[in-house]
């Protein structure tokens, strides 16, 4: 974006402020607009308090959540009513212990508290007035020996600036202040409950001493429907930041791609990994468990877990499947990479490759509002199976194959998934959306909605040979009959391939946040040495969106092709 365009639009936004509070002042208006105008110039003008690593690393301006309470605070009165009283209230992250020690793991925020406060400290609760939109926090008041051993408590008013809300009060007076915005016969204390479609696990309902008074004032429908649908469409600040996390990964992939050779051990790619992430990007966390799969791991969907914890040795013609991603101020990044730990492709490893490759240039093409997630799906199976068919694995009609569900035997697992706050980011499945399908494949998909503007998703498509599935669809004649047998023992045993990118929604398109090697040319030139990013792109059919680091911000370029 020029200099020009930048000052266009915020004398813009500049004007729509002025207007919208001269129209809410004088009918006594809730400030809405107001406040929402006022966030999304200050996260243009990358203005106000803002969270950062230090050196270079991303500011992320507050004012990005105070633009997803303003978003939440629309959605809840509009679902209420222009009557609607009350106050949603949130409970942060606790710190916890491990197990029956008195040793502490990273903290980590709440993932809803994180999206509506950005605060990183543990123990917090926060409320949101309605229909006013006025945050309040709550803060516990820790003692002599929590300074001696952990520092100095901050001051009410320094965490006020830092966090850019209207009121910061001490955690003893919540139950008041509380029981003070209820006094209103239509006031409704409104708390997070609704079930994760992912992990089948519940959010739970903000709880503190006392608050089982206010049992007829309680609502746990409205704010786990509005809050998790506001999740699922980025601001561009939140899309900003992810794009942030995506460039820091990417690097990171490329530094390991770099590295990576024969003789070393999966969990050396990791720390990798992690070393990358963390000393040049500022991203102490990772946005879930790293899969470095060698060999035939691939084979092995969720390699990584303490049962099979990364530590098989490189071989000479291994393939590694890299699924790794790392986090900013809780913003997820989800990439993966394959390649041959010796840098050069078997042919037949070539086959599967561009297989995958061609499967996500067609999802990410056709990729657009109204286009339904489960015909992406199926669009990624269709490929892979005719890169299947011209190496000679399978024979048939594609159509064919997918009614007898062979495209599931090499991709079991959905297309992709929402992400942000979390890697599998919220509203999958929530009422009013599309329904799961039962079909193999299709049943693994994390949503089944309709794409719209401002989602942000996975791409995410995968070959596999895995024993277990093989050796079923053997025994099924619907299945077995496409596939040529003396090459299928060709197969067995080189894990799999899987690329993974994370896409924006766009009003015409999409733009790839993920700036990794993906063309066979562009993997082995890295791996060889060559630069990166290129100076030229040579697959502009995957919309890489390239970026760099300038100052905390992400400055956008675009690469001959």
């Amino acid at each position: 974006m020029s200099a020009i365009h930048i000052c266009s639009s915020l004398f813009i936004l500049f004007l729509y402020i002025s207007i919208a509070s001269a129209l809410a002042k004088p009918l006594g208006m809730p400030s809405l607009v107001d406040k929402r105008a006022k966030a999304e110039f200050v996260c243009t003008a990358c203005k106000g308090s803002y969270y950062s690593q230090g050196l270079e690393t991303y500011r992320v301006p507050m004012a990005l959540y105070e633009l997803n309470r303003a978003r939440l605070v629309q959605a809840m009165v509009s679902k209420l009513g222009e009557t609607g009283t009350g106050i949603i209230l949130l409970q942060g992250g606790k710190q916890t212990t491990r197990y029956d020690t008195d040793h502490e793991p990273i903290f980590r925020q709440e993932s809803y508290f994180h999206w509506a406060f950005g605060v990183s400290e543990a123990d917090v609760y926060g409320a949101i007035s309605l229909p006013s939109g006025n945050a309040t926090l709550f803060v516990p008041q820790h003692g002599i020996d929590y300074e001696i051993f952990c520092g100095k408590s901050p001051s009410s008013k320094s965490i006020k600036e830092k966090y850019g809300v209207e009121k910061v009060l001490p955690l003893e007076e919540l139950s008041n202040y509380v029981t003070s915005h209820l006094d209103q016969s239509e006031s409704q204390l409104h708390l997070l409950s609704g079930k994760n479609t992912d992990s089948g696990n519940m959010a739970m309902p903000a709880h503190y001493e006392g608050i089982k008074s206010h049992v007829g004032k309680m609502n746990l429908e409205t704010l786990f429907s509005c809050i998790a649908d506001c999740r699922v469409y980025k601001t561009d600040a939140e899309v900003e930041v992810m794009r942030y996390t995506h460039w820091v990964s990417s690097m990171a992939h490329v530094e390991v791609m770099r590295s990576c050779k024969a003789g070393m051990m999966e969990y050396q790619l990791e720390s990798l990994f992690q070393h990358h992430t963390y000393t040049h990007g500022g991203c102490r966390h990772m946005s879930y468990t790293c899969i470095c799969a060698c060999g035939p791991n691939p084979a092995v969907l969720h390699y990584g877990h303490a049962g099979a914890p990364n530590n098989r040795l490189l071989q000479n013609g291994d393939l590694a499947l890299l699924d790794m991603g790392a986090e900013y101020h809780c913003y997820a990044s989800d990439i993966t990479c394959s390649f041959p730990v010796n840098g050069r492709f078997t042919k037949d490893q070539k086959c599967v490759y561009e297989a995958v490759l061609n499967a996500q240039i067609a999802v990410i093409k056709s990729i657009q509002p109204g286009v339904p997630w489960k015909d992406m799906h199926r669009a990624a199976e269709r490929a892979i199976l005719k890169g299947l068919i011209g190496a000679g694995l399978l024979v048939g009609n594609v159509d064919e194959m997918i009614a007898a569900d062979v495209g599931a035997i090499f991709m079991p697992h959905g297309l992709g998934h929402l992400i942000g706050v979390d890697t599998h980011d919220v509203g999958g499945y929530t009422s009013g959306t599309p329904t799961r399908s039962m079909r193999p494949g299709l049943r693994s998909l994390r949503t089944a909605r309709i794409l719209k503007e401002g989602m942000v998703l996975t791409v995410e498509p995968g070959c596999y040979f895995i024993d277990m599935l093989l050796d079923i669809a053997m025994m099924n004649p619907e299945q077995s009959k496409f596939f040529v047998q003396h090459r299928l023992k060709d197969f067995r045993g080189i894990g799999g391939i899987r690329l993974e990118d994370g896409v924006l929604v766009t009003k015409n398109g999409c733009e790839n946040l993920t700036i990794c090697p993906r063309t066979i040319t562009e993997v082995i030139d890295v791996m060889s040495g060559g630069v990166w990013p290129p100076e030229e792109d040579v697959m502009p059919e995957l919309r890489r969106n390239w970026a760099r680091r300038e100052s905390g911000k992400m400055v956008r370029y675009i690469l001959p092709s």
